[in-house]
């Protein structure tokens, strides 16, 4: 009997080059490997349509995203109303395989009465309000701050919705205590990755790295504090790299000598960058979700210095090195810089990183929901 099902994104997931489709396409990608059939619904905006999304998939239908002024004023969030179309409900209810809806994003039609008989998951990438709240507190800009608060609000009243999930397959188990004890039926499901195997090398680097999406206040944030608190207090050289940093970020790092900005590195440029630091350097100022960067640096780098925001029960904890205060981040960095990486913390990072993080192993997870 065939395994399938349908599942809708919030975005075209190929190149999976940001968190969330990372996320989207490693699952899509495992579940097909499992010999799962998938039919891939995404909402089309910003990026083009995909050829290879059809290597995994039996079908790829594409919407697209509506957007303008005038559904910032509807009481649904944003990001929920500029989701919706007739033709995908249609689609979905033809089909009576169950449903697996990517973020609260597209779940406009969770509760749609052409599904009550359907199994609905709905993956958590974020506990949306927190994550949007977190943004109008980082976010410089006064329209973008007033619009922010306003989706966290519609966001916080409409995750009332997920009531009608199945099953919701939370990212980090921060999020799935919370999910859990707000919905029940909630299971942690780590994020699904490009990585395979413990790409870590032994011996030192020679730099410090921060790595992100520049573009993202959360990153910008965490990069302006490492800059006035951390990098301009230490003799290392280290290198920022990340995609579509803003001018005042460039023009910032090129004033401060040893740091080095590497602009929209590809895939195989930022994985060189990550396995040859000696140190990467991950704060974050939103505990929200888990955060894919984490999870390249365990898989490809050397040492890892973390806040307690980027590790807290991620079940990551004990693979990287503590530090809250910036004094704290200098001098774990002092003591880190004479250390050699060795092949014990290789030895445990595979123990968690290639069993609980493996996406085969998740991908099964998801198919034993399918069948409950």
């Amino acid at each position: 009997m065939e395994t399938a099902i349908q599942l809708v994104a919030f975005n075209i997931p190929y190149p999976p080059d940001y968190g969330g489709v990372i996320d989207v396409f490693y699952k899509v990608k495992a579940l097909s490997e499992c010999g799962v059939t998938v039919y891939l619904h995404c909402f089309e905006y910003n990026r083009p349509q995909a050829s290879e999304l059809e290597k995994y998939c039996a079908k790829v239908f594409y919407y697209p995203r509506k957007y303008g002024l005038r559904y910032q004023f509807s009481a649904k969030p944003y990001i929920v109303v500029t989701r919706t179309n007739s033709q995908l409900i249609n689609n979905l209810s033809k089909n009576r395989c169950p449903v697996l809806f990517e973020g609260l994003h597209t779940c406009s039609y969770l509760d749609h009465p052409a599904l009550k008989n359907h199994l609905r998951l709905v993956r958590t990438h974020n506990i949306e309000h927190d994550y949007y709240w977190n943004l109008y507190l980082s976010e410089p800009n006064l329209f973008k701050r007033i619009f922010f608060r306003m989706e966290a609000w519609k966001l916080r009243n409409y995750e009332e919705i997920l009531r009608h999930a199945s099953h919701l397959l939370c990212i980090s188990p921060n999020d799935n205590f919370y999910f859990d004890h707000q919905y029940g039926h909630s299971h942690f499901v780590p994020a699904f990755h490009p990585f395979s195997e413990i790409k870590s090398r032994v011996g030192r680097g020679n730099y410090i790295l921060f790595h992100g999406n520049l573009s993202v206040s959360e990153n910008l944030q965490a990069v302006e504090y490492l800059l006035k608190n951390v990098f301009s207090k230490i003799s290392q050289k280290v290198i920022i790299a990340g995609k579509n940093p803003p001018e005042r970020l460039i023009k910032k790092v090129s004033r401060i000598p040893d740091i080095q900005l590497v602009l929209n590195p590809g895939e195989e440029q930022m994985e060189s960058l990550i396995q040859n630091a000696h140190i990467s350097l991950l704060p974050t100022f939103q505990d929200t979700g888990l955060k894919l960067k984490l999870l390249a640096s365990l898989f490809s780098g050397r040492f890892c210095i973390a806040n307690t925001p980027m590790i807290h029960k991620t079940g990551l904890e004990h693979l990287c090195v503590l530090a809250d205060t910036a004094d704290e981040m200098i001098s774990q960095i002092n003591k880190l810089v004479l250390q050699d990486f060795n092949s014990e913390e290789i030895e445990k990072r595979k123990l968690i990183l290639e069993d609980a993080f493996s996406n085969h192993h998740n991908a099964m997870k998801i198919m034993q929901l399918m069948q409950r």
